[in-house]
């Protein structure tokens, strides 16, 4: 199964930021997620429907949405304030 994946316009800002090698490394996490299924991604706790991607030292905040087979990314930040709101 393939999964659409849709940007925020947050969380695109937050990858036109970053340096476009690491910009890559983490569209390609994105778009293996979508496709493989595979990933480190864990459920956030005391977050509804969210889930993390770890993509070395960067955390992508995802919901996925199973109803339209989408992911929808939130956010794109380095891991020390990844969780902080």
């Amino acid at each position: 199964m393939t999964w659409r994946v849709v940007w925020t316009r947050r969380a695109q800002r937050d990858l036109d930021h970053l340096d476009q090698t690491i910009a890559d490394r983490i569209g390609r996490a994105i778009t293996r997620l979508a496709e493989t299924e595979q990933g480190d991604v864990k459920r956030l706790l005391g977050y509804e429907n969210q889930w993390r991607l770890r993509v070395g030292d960067w955390r992508v905040r995802l919901t996925f949405d199973h109803a339209t087979e989408s992911i929808e990314v939130l956010r794109v930040l380095p891991r020390g304030s990844a969780y902080r709101d």
